[in-house]
């Protein structure tokens, strides 16, 4: 605000807006939303600003051929922004610069200096954010990242354990909301990773070697996170999927063993305990209390349920043993 001021220059208003709309929790996010503000401002304002005023709009004498125009600029931008969440932003930008060159005023722009202005207050933002960003008050996004996986664990891990209310209204409704957050938490890690690939630095190799790792664990949680939602049903006894009084007290410590491993495994991530031994007959003990379960028929005999506490197992220890031999493995 201070260099825009002292500069007196109003046609780089685009400076604090940028600044405003650029200023994330992280220096990743920041630099991901700031390429993409100044390539839209790029194609938007000087590729199809600039080249409509020099080659198309000195040919038009009607609105019927300026909507032609804007309709097709539209839909480019509307393709984009809709394409994915990592380019939606360059499309509402490319729209946004192409408008305010051509939709600021009711008569044909001729002057050239709308583009160059908007273009050299993005630019002037661009150098503030970093001055400001990345030397004085850095945030890194493989930190974040880091954080947001741990945290996502740890959810899991909370809904295993549920539900820690008796009353199954409530249960539910909490059972819904940790939901809710756990799609975030991994929404989020996704997000922090593409940010990680706009980081520059010393810790840049090892962000990008912890974003690789953790890209490959958070398919593996997530599907771990759609069995505990699939076995939840039993723990709340819903309709169809009642268990005996004694399978179920089975049930809750098995989740509990389970929840605990996953909460060893963030202790791990986090740098706070060493990784240790997987216990690997974690089943074991509920095998005499499973529904239509002889004694000695196997497990893959049995119902459904025991199919799918089986799997919750087996990828329960599965990414606990990938983790902790990725932490032990010697940095090279």
């Amino acid at each position: 605000m201070l260099t825009y001021n002292a500069l007196f220059w109003p046609g780089i208003a685009t400076a604090i807006t940028t600044c405003y709309l650029t200023a994330l929790t992280t220096i990743g996010a920041s630099h991901q939303k700031q390429f993409l503000r100044f390539a839209g401002a790029l194609i938007g304002g000087f590729l199809i600003g600039i080249g409509a005023q020099v080659f198309i709009l000195p040919g038009i004498d009607s609105i019927g051929g300026f909507v032609v125009l804007f309709i097709a600029v539209a839909v480019l931008s509307a393709w984009i922004a809709t394409s994915s969440p990592r380019l939606s932003y360059l499309g509402l930008q490319i729209a946004a610069a192409f408008c305010l060159m051509n939709l600021e005023e009711f008569k044909f722009q001729s002057s050239l200096a709308v583009a160059r202005d908007r273009v050299v207050g993005i630019l002037l933002a661009l150098f503030m954010m970093w001055l400001a960003f990345d030397w004085l008050w850095s945030a890194p996004a493989g930190v974040e990242m880091k954080r947001t996986f741990v945290s996502a664990i740890r959810s899991v891990a909370q809904l295993a354990r549920e539900p820690v209310s008796s009353e199954r209204p409530i249960a539910i409704e909490r059972s819904y909301t940790l939901r809710e957050t756990i799609n975030g938490q991994f929404d989020k890690v996704r997000s922090l990773a593409d940010g990680v690939l706009f980081e520059f630095g010393p810790s840049r190799q090892k962000d990008l070697a912890l974003r690789e790792r953790i890209r490959e664990w958070q398919p593996q949680l997530r599907t771990l996170f759609l069995m505990r939602i699939a076995s939840l049903k039993y723990r709340l006894q819903l309709p169809g999927f009642e268990l005996p009084e004694h399978t179920l007290i089975s049930l809750r410590e098995y989740d509990n063993r389970s929840a605990a491993l996953l909460d060893d495994v963030a202790d791990w991530i986090e740098g706070t305990a060493r990784p240790g031994k997987i216990p690997g007959d974690s089943l074991k003990g509920m095998e005499q209390s499973l529904p239509s379960h002889p004694v000695g028929q196997p497990l893959a005999d049995s119902p459904s349920f025991v199919i799918l506490l089986r799997g919750i197992d087996s990828l329960t220890n599965s990414v606990a043993e990938e983790i902790a031999r990725n932490l032990l493995a010697p940095r090279r």
